[in-house]
């Protein structure tokens, strides 16, 4: 692992026997520790986007634990803070945990459990630093661009359902087929709400034996966690294959949803999210699905776009994946010839989004043995025959025709940087068509510069 990959973790302590065990410690274990003998030391260089976790002793002169944690909370309520305290300071313990900080470890501790406690604060840091970023590249559209990618009708209309749905309190169903990026829908709808800071949760109900699950959702863990339903705060608990569950836990599950609350009576405050199949009314029909848990969950539904309904949005997203993966393996990018796009624009894509990807990372790995054509790649894929398959591969000659100019603008400006004199020379045009086509095709020199 580089340095760079390697958690940040920030250890505050007015004793120099101290701060360097437990740096050694972690260091040993994985991370990237720092110290300070003092907490106002610290705070200057603690901003609000930290994205590592702060250990610091509760009792130092100056400014003790406590008031640093308050301090911090203003700063970011999120950071997760674990507090050192001495033999019998249990009363000061709770009092860290109510102020906000994310456990205590108590002197002496055993360190294989302060990694642990690191660990885990770690993990969810990142999550909230990950969910943050995109909530703000969400606001200004740009992760919109880039990660939901695409010009056609379909996918501006996710585009815009997305940012109207995230500032909803209601439980959401996202429907599509697999592969067509239902659980990037889920996080930007999360990401885009107003409670982006809380925690993102999922549950694959496949994947965990039925009673492992019930427990999960209803029950506090052996260490006194609260369930998922409770943990999930304001965040958002997505559930995934949730027709795996037996009659009697959708059952359960529904009415509590239903009620908004516990059996113990905590309000659930999270927002539920569902992943589904787009044939999930089907499973409601045959009864695998129960009528009562999906009326309960779908208050909104949203539908991501299969593939092969987003025109040459195709052959932007697979030029996108070919400049990723040819950086990747530190390669020459690949040229996407006509021919290339046709085979594109062809195809009907069973597993949309996943199968583009892993047909985009082929193609640069065989391009780099030598000359490979697209098509030579989609055929080594197993096909999986879809009913939209004969429609797919009817697609206009002006689709396959605009799909070549913009290939070769876009080939050409990469070649001379974005000048646009000699594109103008190589494809024999003049300036103000050059300049309509590209607007056309919103391609802007300054990307190839």
């Amino acid at each position: 692992m580089s340095e760079q990959d390697k958690l940040p973790v920030t250890i505050i302590d007015d004793e120099e026997d101290m701060r360097a065990s437990v740096s050694q410690w972690l260091d040993l274990s994985g991370f990237a520790p720092r110290t300070f003998d003092s907490a106002t030391a610290a705070l200057d260089q603690i901003d609000p986007d930290y994205p590592g976790v702060v250990i610091s002793d509760v009792r130092m002169p100056g400014l003790d634990g406590l008031e640093l944690l308050a301090l911090l909370q203003k700063k970011d309520r999120t950071l997760p803070v674990i507090m050192i305290t001495g033999h019998g300071d249990v009363t000061m313990a709770v009092e860290a945990m109510r102020a906000g900080a994310y456990d205590f470890v108590e002197k002496p501790f055993d360190p294989e459990r302060l990694s642990d406690l690191v660990n885990r604060a770690g993990a969810a840091r990142r999550l909230t630093i990950d969910n943050r970023l995109l909530r703000r590249e969400l606001a200004d559209g740009t992760v919109l661009l880039r990660q939901i990618m695409g010009d056609s009708a379909p996918v501006t209309r996710l585009r815009d359902t997305i940012l109207d749905y995230a500032h909803a309190d209601a439980p959401i169903l996202i429907t599509g087929e697999r592969g067509a990026g239902r659980s990037l829908v889920a996080r930007a709808l999360h990401a885009a709400g107003p409670h982006a800071g809380h925690p993102f949760l999922t549950l694959n109900c496949a994947a965990e034996a039925p009673g492992h699950i019930e427990e999960r959702v209803f029950s506090p863990d052996r260490s006194g966690n609260p369930p998922l339903l409770i943990a999930a705060g304001q965040g958002m608990v997505v559930l995934e294959n949730i027709s795996a569950l037996p009659a009697r836990l959708q059952a359960r599950l529904g009415q509590t949803l239903t009620d908004g609350k516990m059996s113990d009576g905590t309000p659930i405050r999270a927002r539920i999210a569902t992943i589904a199949d787009e044939k999930v009314a089907d499973e409601v029909a045959g009864g695998q699905f129960s009528p009562g848990l999906y009326y309960v969950l779908s208050a909104l539904e949203i539908t991501t776009p299969p593939l092969r309904s987003v025109g040459q949005d195709v052959l932007m997203l697979f030029e996108h994946y070919v400049d990723r993966f040819a950086q990747d393996y530190d390669t020459a990018r690949p040229d996407i010839g006509a021919e290339d796009a046709a085979a594109l624009l062809e195809h009907d894509w069973p597993g949309n989004h996943r199968q583009l990807i892993n047909i985009a990372e082929r193609f640069v790995l065989r391009s780099r043995q030598g000359a490979s054509a697209v098509r030579e790649v989609l055929g080594e894929d197993i096909p999986e025959p879809t009913e939209a398959a004969s429609e797919a591969k009817l697609r206009p000659l002006k689709d396959h025709v605009e799909a070549f100019e913009r290939l070769q603008i876009e080939a050409a400006l990469r070649r001379h940087h974005g000048a646009i004199a000699p594109v103008m020379d190589e494809l024999a045009l003049p300036r103000r068509t050059l300049n309509e086509k590209m607007a056309k095709y919103g391609i802007s020199r300054t990307d190839f510069v």
